[in-house]
C-alpha cells in the first residue's frame, strides 16, 4: 500500500490565515507580552510562523506531552515527556497546538498549566476537527476547521514524514 497527498489547504491560504490570527493575537494582547508554549513536535512549524506575525513581545517555551491508555484511544491524561524550561506564573500563556481533535489532552494540559498560576491562559490551534471532539473544548484562536480526515504538512506527520510540506494535505492510501 502506498500513500499520496491531496492538498486540502494550499500554502497561500495557510499563510494568509496565520497572518490574520497573528494580527488578532497582537490586538488582544496589545500592551502586554505573550508567552507561547509550543506542543512538540507538530506545533513547531505553526508557532514559528505565527510568532513572526505577532507584534507584541513574545517569549517561547516547549512541551512534549502524550496521552496514553490501555488501548489505542487517547484517554487525554497528560504524561509530560518534556516540561517547560521556565515558570509561567504571572505570564499570559498561549498554548500553540497543531491540531485539536478529541480535546482531551488540551483540556487536561490547560488545567495542569492553570495550577502554575499564569496571568491568563488561552489556546491557539492551526487545525480543529470538531467532529472528533469527546469533551467540551474550544480553542480561543483557530485557523481552520477541517473534516475528520488524516492530515499532514505544516508540522503534522504520517510516520514522521511530510511535516515539512508548506501546505495541509489529506493522506490517501492506494492499493498497489
Amino acid at each position: 500500500m502506498s500513500e499520496r497527498i491531496e492538498i486540502l489547504l494550499d500554502e497561500d491560504t495557510v499563510d494568509a490565515k496565520v497572518k490574520e490570527i497573528g494580527e488578532l493575537i497582537s490586538r488582544d494582547y496589545e500592551g502586554e507580552e505573550v508567552h507561547m508554549i509550543c506542543i512538540l513536535k507538530g506545533g513547531v512549524y505553526f508557532m514559528t510562523e505565527l510568532s513572526k506575525r505577532v507584534t507584541v513581545p513574545v517569549s517561547m517555551d516547549f512541551m512534549a506531552v502524550s496521552s496514553y491508555g490501555a488501548g489505542t484511544e487517547s484517554t487525554g491524561r497528560v504524561k509530560i515527556i518534556k516540561d517547560l524550561d521556565d515558570p509561567v506564573e504571572g505570564k499570559n500563556v498561549l498554548i500553540v497546538e497543531d491540531i485539536v481533535d478529541t480535546g482531551r489532552t488540551l483540556t487536561n494540559l490547560k488545567a495542569l498549566l492553570k495550577q502554575r498560576n499564569p496571568k491568563s491562559i488561552k489556546i491557539c490551534t492551526l487545525l480543529d476537527k470538531p467532529d472528533r471532539r469527546v469533551v467540551e473544548m474550544k480553542a480561543d484562536y483557530t485557523c481552520f476547521e477541517i473534516p475528520n480526515e488524516f492530515v499532514v504538512g505544516y508540522g503534522l506527520d504520517y510516520a514522521q514524514k511530510y511535516r515539512n510540506l508548506p501546505y495541509i494535505g489529506i493522506v490517501k492510501f492506494d492499493e498497489e
